[in-house]
Parts: C-alpha cells; structure tokens; sequence
C-alpha cells in the first residue's frame, strides 16, 4: 500500500473514506423501498431487511453518544467484549421490528446524517488520538468508527441483495472493498480463539486490489501476528481478492484459493469467531 488515502488509519483517508460510505449508506436505502423490500429476507439468518435496518439505528445510535463522551466528558458503560457480541446485536436488530417501516427509514436517515456530521469534524489529529468507548471493545481511536459504518453499509447491503435475489449475480464496488482490507486483518486479530493451538504454524494471505500485497500470519496459542512480507515459506497460501476477503472474513461465504496444505489453511480458517 503506497497512497495513504486508501488506508483508513492514515488521515489522508478521510474525504475517500466518508465519499464511498455516503454511497453506500444512499445504495442501501434504495434497496429497502417498498413494502415487498422490507419483509424481504436477507443473508442474515433470522434477519429480514426490516432487521438490517433495526440493526444499523441501534448500532449508530451507539456511536453517537460515544462520540459525546470522547469529547465533552462521562462516563462509558464497561465494554461487553466481542464474545457476545453477535447476541446482543441480534437483540438490538429485532427489538426495532415494530416500529413502521417510513419512521425506521426517517430515524436512520437523521442517524446516518448526524453520524456523518461528526465523521466530517474529525481533525487529522482527531483521527487517531480521539479515543471513542465502543461498546464491545473498549476504547478506540476514532478513525475505527467511519470504516466500522462502511463495513454495516457494505456487507448488510450485500445481505439484502442476496436475500432479494437482485435478478442474478451480484457483488461489492471495488472501492469500497478495497477500503475494507486493512480492517479484515485487524478484525481477525481480534476474533482469533487460539486456545487450541498446540504447535505454531504460518499461512500466507495474498490479496489483491489496491491495499493487497502479501500478509504472513503466524499462529501460536497466544493469537495471530500479521506481518506484511514474504510469505514463500508458508507451508499455506490463501488468495483472495478483496470482495471475497470481506464476505469469508465476515462469514457469509466460503472462498478463496487454497495452494500448498489445505489442512493448515482450514485450521486457519477454523480459529475465528463470529460477530
């Protein structure tokens, strides 16, 4: 990665950043018109589009008041951790299930707006000394929130054209996929339960796309280390391009190309939990 305007921990990032989420977050309310659109199911076991929309008021409601108190002061609740996190975030989803489908739209369009709002306010120092209480993880600098939003955007968007069916094929843009790379190394950082790791051992991830290149991840029983570098001792390798990176790193498919051991790659596979 050398252009840091594509790399959502640099500063420079921000006016690329904000521009392909406000599409994103447009993309998704034209997919949800119409009363047929909103029982429509999605990729979300257990979710209707109705829910994606209950999910995405909830969690930014979430980060609106954070938001107040990095700058103004109080106290956080004690953050939850990721474990439980996919529970809770169903919870918060369906608990919106009631409420009529233009009020929903209307309080997550003032949301999405207000959120932008404070996305737009960040200062270059602000993106990476802002320290914002998340809910499951605890503080984060501010720059995690607009790219965790384009993650909501992006991939429930991908959800609901996937339960709509949208007429055939269909896929992430490339921008903001390639945005969402960086994040997916990080995300598995997190999510890695390695308890059962007897022996250390490497794979190799190589992604293309503007923010690929090549990532050696080493596995011991204390997590996963990513290096960006040579991966050519690796006794795994594992091909992604970056749409696909997102939605296996995500849960919602099975991909990427396999080359050298498949039992290391699927032990890889197999360390991370769901959120």
């Amino acid at each position: 990665m050398t252009d840091p305007s594509w790399d959502f921990r640099d500063p420079a990032c921000q006016d690329r950043l904000l521009g392909v989420l406000r599409r994103e977050i447009d993309d998704t309310f034209a997919l949800v018109h119409g009363p047929a659109a909103w029982d429509a199911p999605t990729a979300c076991a257990g979710w209707g589009a109705r829910d994606v929309i209950g999910h995405l008021v909830d969690t930014t409601e979430g980060y609106l008041p954070a938001f107040d108190i990095a700058r103004n002061g109080g106290t956080a609740p004690q953050p939850h951790g990721l474990r439980i996190m996919s529970q809770l975030v169903d919870e918060g989803a369906k608990a919106f299930r009631k409420v009529p489908q233009d009020e929903l739209l209307d309080r997550l369009r003032d949301d999405a707006h207000r959120m932008l709002e404070v996305f737009d306010g960040l200062s270059a120092e602000d993106w990476g000394n802002l320290l914002v209480p998340h809910n499951y993880m605890g503080p984060l600098p501010a720059m995690f929130y607009p790219i965790f939003q384009l993650v909501d955007y992006t991939v429930h968007s991908w959800d609901i054209r996937q339960g709509q069916g949208q007429g055939g094929p269909h896929g992430i843009t490339g921008d903001a996929a390639d945005l969402l790379v960086p994040l997916i190394f990080i995300l598995w950082g997190a999510t890695a339960d390695t308890s059962a790791v007897t022996a250390p051992y490497s794979v190799g991830i190589r992604v293309s796309g503007v923010n690929g290149g090549d990532t050696r991840a080493d596995v011991t029983s204390e997590g996963v280390q990513f290096t960006p570098g040579s991966i050519d001792d690796c006794p795994a390798t594992l091909e992604f391009d970056p749409a696909t990176l997102t939605l296996v790193a995500y849960g919602r498919i099975n991909g990427g190309t396999v080359r050298g051991d498949r039992a290391t790659a699927d032990q890889f596979r197999r360390l991370f939990f769901a959120i």
